[in-house]
């Protein structure tokens, strides 16, 4: 048994993508949440605004490293965020205008607004793949790993060497300042404090004086931070695909509702919850198991429980089961 380099391996494979790819599903999941939880709707162009935001700031990354502007061993698309994150808030804030506006005015039922989000979810995936195209774009550059395989075996002297690349150690670390700010901001700012106090009862919100386009207008842009942020690390993690945020929308909104759609806690824990479930149902236990077994014990088979091409289908089962035995969620939902 060598539980040092089974731990290696746990670490290598299961413990640091999961908590990256969590990371992701949290920010994700967080504007999902914060939609639902003000302005009453699920909004299923969440997926396909991430694209947006993402895409806007590759090419903003791509005319920097063009004119020879980087961030040194960090990547050049940190620098190119706030151009995404300033180009989706206007968009959004543009479609709430030509779309959304229309329909509370009408006190529309919130299904309705559900179907509006679908039209721009699909005229959304339509522009980003006519501007960037379909295929899978690269943005990626400066120092790709923080610990190197290598490099940590000649340090320890252990067989499995640990890669921590840089992309998770900077999705974890940003995401762990997005949550603190909007949490800070939910709870200490007069606005956050009027957003909550709408999302909790609108009518009393409306008799207090809160003025609710600044309440729906600061949604929208909070929401734009989170999707492009979140749609920024996931493809400086893996890469960038429009058909993959599509795809993405299935674990984001399974991490919302799994936490209790309606709260931002819920979906940060969501967010984790489904993360982990995929990685660890669908990764093969072989290497792990060999190291942490007698030489006797040790399998012969990969110890797969699901293939990766069922990934998503292991988001849907935990939402059903979440839906069935807690309808509300883990944390309950409707609150911001």
């Amino acid at each position: 048994m060598d539980l040092l380099n089974a731990f290696v391996a746990l670490l290598n494979f299961v413990i640091i993508p999961a908590t990256a790819y969590g990371s992701q599903l949290a920010l994700g999941a967080l504007g999902v949440t914060l939609i639902y939880g003000i302005l009453r709707f699920s909004n299923f162009a969440h997926g396909d605004t991430m694209a947006f935001g993402a895409m806007i700031t590759i090419l903003v990354t791509w005319m920097f490293q063009a004119i020879g502007i980087s961030l040194g061993p960090l990547p050049t698309a940190l620098l190119a965020l706030p151009f995404g994150i300033a180009a989706t808030a206007g968009m959004m804030l543009l479609t709430d205008r030509w779309v959304y506006r229309f329909y509370r005015a009408q006190k529309a039922k919130p299904i309705i607004l559900v179907m509006a989000s679908l039209g721009v979810m699909f005229v959304l995936n339509g522009i980003v793949r006519v501007i960037i195209g379909p295929g899978e774009q690269q943005f990626n550059d400066g120092a790709r790993f923080i610990i190197n395989a290598r490099d940590f075996k000649e340090m320890t002297g252990l067989s499995e060497g640990l890669a921590f690349r840089s992309s998770q150690g900077i999705t974890i670390v940003v995401t762990v300042i997005a949550v603190a700010a909007l949490f800070w901001f939910l709870n200490r700012t007069r606005t956050g404090k009027s957003m909550r106090a709408y999302s909790d009862n609108e009518d009393l919100a409306l008799l207090s004086g809160i003025n609710p386009e600044k309440v729906v207008r600061v949604t929208w842009i909070l929401a734009a931070i989170l999707a492009t942020t979140a749609g920024v690390l996931y493809g400086l993690d893996k890469a960038f695909k429009p058909f993959t945020y599509f795809q993405l929308l299935l674990p984001i909104f399974a991490s919302a509702i799994v936490g209790g759609l309606g709260n931002p806690l819920g979906a940060i824990a969501g967010g984790y919850i489904i993360a982990f479930s995929e990685v660890t149902l669908t990764y093969a236990w072989k290497k792990v198991l060999t190291h942490a077994l007698p030489e006797s014990m040790a399998p012969d088979g990969l110890v797969q429980l699901l293939s990766t091409d069922y990934k998503y289908a292991v988001s849907f089962t935990i939402l059903v089961i979440v839906l069935i035995f807690k309808p509300y969620g883990l944390f309950r939902g409707k609150a911001v």
